[in-house]
């Protein structure tokens, strides 16, 4: 079971171009059991016995090689997901994204495209950033008491 969780892993890498090694692997194992977007702190804290040189080194190859995208998640928090595994991380495939207010965490909405922009002669999109601040399903919103 285990080889084979490896072997699925070893895949991805290899899909990316991404020359595979132990760290890399488990990096990447944790960084797909995350529900929701995580911060290099997130990761940092679950990989606690990894140096956290390697995780920054390992976070800006993933991204280089499209096998995460990242976002800002409006709380002035840079936060990461891994790609699904067709992704070219391209401008047509930006989707938006959820912060909740009350618990802090991010989702991707990949079922909400980033709308298309006319813009003007010489301009180019080279990223875009929605994000879609509210309350997840598993928070509820606290109710202020009117006096």
């Amino acid at each position: 079971m285990l080889s084979q969780m490896n072997e699925y892993y070893l895949k991805i890498l290899n899909e990316r171009n991404i020359k595979a090694t132990a760290r890399r692997i488990l990096i990447l194992k944790t960084m797909s059991g995350f529900v929701a977007a995580f911060s290099l702190s997130d990761l940092e804290i679950a990989l606690d016995s990894v140096d956290k040189s390697t995780i920054s080194r390992t976070i800006h190859l993933f991204h280089e090689h499209q096998l995460i995208h990242s976002f800002e998640d409006g709380s002035g928090s840079v936060k990461y997901s891994v790609c699904s595994r067709g992704c070219t991380c391209s401008v047509d495939e930006l989707h938006a994204h959820f912060y909740c207010n009350y618990c802090k965490k991010a989702f991707c909405l990949e079922n909400i495209a980033v709308p298309a922009f006319s813009l003007s002669e010489g301009m180019a999109v080279e990223s875009v950033n929605l994000v879609i601040k509210g309350y997840c399903g598993k928070c509820r919103k606290p109710k202020h008491k009117l006096k």
